[in-house]
């Protein structure tokens, strides 16, 4: 790939709007020359970024963007399902409707890049679709069984037929079946994965070190900073997964993970991330005075993983998971 310019796409709804913001913010910071295409995922924050007009920004509503599959599919889902039932559809619409591009990477809304993807572009060589694998720390190696081998956060697809011929089979598996659910080895869009480099001609399975750290594979150890990076095993982070984030008690806790987050990854990953976010509720409020969706007024327990807004304080726990959630 020639790195000039870099397509992703993403897709929220309102109460995913400050993480939305604070990826876009984060691509601003590190990626020179990228467009962000977003399918807002209801009214609410199509208005609002509409009205934001940020650069670097493609808006997509589901006037837009949706067809009569998804809209069968959409009246059988919840939001959460609905949203996971288009993702395999966002891509093929940007590749559909910017003539030329390259390639399409899908984002998941609330990563957070620290440093330049160029180096996952760079393993993709003569390959078509690029994923990541969930590399689990040892003690959550079990959920491979429920989540699957591969995380649906980061995803390249370019533009040409091997790439096409895996979106569309995954569109038409997620528009027949995508629920919040383990059944028949299906969990949501994201199990569907698991045999894509067997299924398909060129998928590379990405080996970046800096790309898909998430709370599943934490480990203090893992995290240094030298001359104002962030090192994951001694290399740049490029992103972050911020999965099970919470903003709590209108905006002045922040629950960090449902996994133990320590006081290293919370000084070098969360701190930052917590100051983004809150960039974000401060723009989004000053054009839409009163905005209050995405923010639980719940106070977080004192053993709850938590990082207050005032002293950027990490406590560690181990929250006990009531549900499956996706990862």
């Amino acid at each position: 790939m020639s790195g000039l310019h870099y397509d992703f796409c993403t897709l929220f709804d309102r109460n995913y709007l400050f993480k939305g913001l604070a990826l876009h913010e984060s691509l601003q910071r590190h990626v020179q020359d990228f467009t962000l295409w977003v399918l807002c995922m209801d009214d609410v924050a199509y208005e609002v970024l509409a009205k934001m007009r940020l650069p670097e920004m493609e808006l997509i509503s589901l006037a837009q963007f949706e067809d009569d599959e998804l809209l069968r599919a959409k009246a059988t889902r919840t939001q959460v399902e609905y949203c996971w039932t288009c993702t395999p559809s966002l891509p093929l619409y940007v590749l559909d409707h910017s003539p030329g591009i390259e390639a399409v990477t899908y984002l998941d809304a609330d990563l957070f890049f620290f440093g330049d993807p160029a180096g996952a572009y760079a393993e993709m060589d003569e390959g078509s679709v690029g994923i990541v694998g969930h590399r689990f720390a040892a003690a959550h190696a079990h959920q491979t069984q429920d989540a699957g081998i591969y995380n649906v956060s980061f995803m390249i697809f370019k533009n040409d037929e091997h790439a096409r011929e895996c979106l569309e089979w995954w569109r038409a598996r997620c528009n027949e079946w995508c629920y919040q659910r383990v059944e028949d080895g299906k969990f949501g869009d994201q199990k569907y994965l698991d045999d894509w480099p067997a299924r398909f001609a060129r998928v590379v399975v990405l080996q970046e070190v800096g790309i898909g750290v998430a709370p599943w594979n934490l480990g203090s150890d893992r995290f240094r900073r030298r001359g104002g990076r962030v090192l994951v095993d001694g290399r740049s982070l490029i992103y972050y997964h911020f999965h099970s984030f919470s903003i709590m008690s209108g905006g002045d806790q922040f629950r960090l993970a449902v996994y133990p987050v320590g006081r290293r990854e919370a000084r070098l990953l969360y701190k930052p991330y917590v100051a983004s976010v809150r960039r974000a509720m401060t723009e989004v409020r000053r054009a839409v005075p009163g905005y209050a969706y995405g923010v639980s007024s719940e106070r977080l327990e004192p053993r709850s993983v938590r990082l207050r807004a005032d002293v950027h304080r990490a406590v560690r726990s181990v929250p006990v998971l009531r549900r499956l959630r996706r990862l």
